[in-house]
């Protein structure tokens, strides 16, 4: 999400403390993100999320991942969460783990690979839920875009895939062992899609929450899902600060596409929308393009109002992500011509964070931290 429009406001919290007063959020005279309970939790802002760890560095969603991230300074640490067959919770960017596993080297599950329509795409490639735990635990964790980042190939099959409850018991134990919270900010993938197999994510997720005393307002994670649906269920279940996450402008919402709600994220960016989402979640996590869009070149724009309109509504903003190779980077940022090789990922950093938001997803976060340093000076 996104930074505040007064640079001076940098020393709270920002959207981790938003747990106070969800309840009270829903129109005009809704409390600032900072009012709503910035002191006590110690966050800066902006603050900085290590998209899925550190997967700029080592391969997404792997403890090798998370603790890098955590060592780099990362101030809150994404998972996604999919579940298995007999339901339980793994940390993967998609359930499809075809390309994050080598689940494809493994003949004893050949006959697994399949084609699937998962939110309105066709996939063929092999899928969480038709495993178990256990044998899900036979596999090795890989990079996903090695063309991209091949020094990541390195550390394949370094690292299993973990799970949920795991990354709660590290988060605990790190925790104690430096003497404050680890943050996580949790994402709930395809929620519909699942509920209708059967394996319901909120559910899950409250409960491993509670097993931790990490289910109430304060406690030190977000919640975020692309589907509003997902974070009202996950409202009715946990305190914790939730925030929804916004596609670029033209896409809607998939539980929205299944109930038949026109609506799209231009909608919801509204002030009107963004009062509707004020009134069950803390925060938004759109799309860096809703922030500054690009050109018909590519390069970077000017700043729409989102930021303005979102924190006039109550809410913070944490938008993704930002990456470091010139293939991810807006034209005008770019640097040489491979598109592998870094480019001016600092002045993309300063250009968003000049917008005002209140944290922003990085696959690098210590490129991200030496940003916002400049920023949390002011």
């Amino acid at each position: 999400m996104q930074k505040r429009e007064q640079p001076g406001r940098r020393t709270v919290l920002g959207a981790a403390a938003l747990g106070a007063g969800a309840a009270v959020l829903g129109g005009a005279g809704q409390a600032s993100a900072r009012e709503r309970g910035g002191a006590g939790h110690g966050l800066p802002v902006p603050l900085i999320i290590g998209h899925r760890g550190a997967s700029g560095y080592r391969p997404e969603h792997t403890f090798g991942s998370y603790q890098l991230a955590l060592d780099m300074g990362a101030d809150v640490i994404e998972q996604d969460l999919v579940p298995t067959k007999d339901g339980h919770l793994l940390c993967r960017h998609e359930n499809d783990i075809t390309a994050t596993t080598d689940v494809s080297a493994h003949p004893e599950f050949a006959d697994r690979k399949t084609t699937k329509t998962i939110d309105g795409q066709q996939l063929t490639g092999w899928f969480t839920e038709d495993f178990t735990l256990a044998e899900i635990k036979t596999l090795r964790a890989k990079e996903r875009i090695p063309g991209n980042r091949q020094h990541n190939t390195l550390y394949d099959g370094r690292w299993e895939v973990p799970t949920f409850d795991e990354v709660l018991r590290w988060a605990d134990r790190e925790g104690r062992k430096r003497g404050r919270p680890v943050w996580l900010h949790v994402e709930t993938k395809h929620p519909t899609y699942f509920r209708k197999l059967g394996l319901g994510l909120e559910e899950r997720i409250a409960k491993a929450l509670r097993a931790y005393g990490r289910h109430r307002k304060n406690s030190p994670n977000f919640l975020q899902s692309f589907e509003p649906g997902s974070i009202q269920r996950l409202g009715r279940l946990v305190d914790c600060p939730k925030v929804v996450l916004l596609s670029t402008l033209t896409s809607r919402p998939w539980d929205f596409v299944e109930a038949g709600d026109p609506r799209t994220v231009a909608d919801l960016v509204t002030p009107r929308g963004l009062r509707w989402i004020a009134g069950f979640a803390e925060g938004i996590g759109p799309d860096l393009t809703v922030i500054i869009p690009r050109d018909k070149d590519n390069k970077l724009g000017k700043p729409t109002r989102v930021v303005k309109d979102a924190h006039a509504a109550g809410l913070v903003l944490h938008p993704y992500t930002v990456r470091n190779e010139n293939t991810f980077l807006p034209a005008d940022h770019r640097r040489g011509t491979d598109p592998n090789a870094y480019g001016d990922a600092f002045g993309v950093f300063r250009a968003y964070l000049a917008t005002g938001i209140d944290g922003l997803f990085s696959d690098n976060p210590d490129t991200a931290l030496l940003a916002a340093a400049e920023f949390r000076k002011r």
